[in-house]
């Protein structure tokens, strides 16, 4: 089975390459120091600060595999055509049914925070808007029906 690819800008590459440099140094030497002090408690079989630091190992070392095997398998994409809307991308749009404006930059799975205003290509809003230019109107795909939106703006 061929690996999966992660598209990503350069700019969101170094964010994770950040992210994994701080695990793999701060955040290991935390839990190590969390591990130490439950374990000056005593008994381990019903220390619960002990237990609890386990399971914070245990995720930061499975997202420092994530991370590892994301940047291992990173294609990065060129953001060359600011007239279209395309991976990293900053897309302003209108929905045509209630007036709700919003920007959302357009980035990779792995670099996605809808929370904070970044879709992922793969999402309905991302492929609706990879493509189209300043003035498109498209429809979003999403689960509650199809919703148009018109693009004001791509930065």
């Amino acid at each position: 089975m061929a690996a999966k690819t992660f598209k990503m800008t350069a700019v969101g590459k170094a964010e994770l390459e950040k992210e994994l440099e701080f695990l793999k140094t701060e955040g290991r030497i935390d839990i190590a120091e969390k591990l130490k002090v439950a374990r000056s408690y005593g008994d381990l079989s019903e220390n619960s600060e002990y237990d609890e630091a386990k399971s914070e190992q245990a995720k930061i070392e499975a997202r420092i595999t994530e991370l590892e095997y994301q940047l291992d398998h990173a294609e990065i994409i060129d953001v060359a055509d600011k007239d279209t809307a395309s991976m990293g991308s900053v897309v302003s749009i209108k929905r045509l049914n209630d007036g709700f404006e919003a920007k959302y930059e357009i980035v990779g799975f792995a670099q996605s925070d809808p929370s904070n205003g970044k879709i992922s290509d793969e999402s309905p809003v991302g492929k609706a808007l990879v493509g189209a230019k300043v003035g498109d109107v498209v429809t979003v795909e999403a689960p509650i029906g199809n919703i148009e939106v018109e693009i004001l703006d791509i930065e």
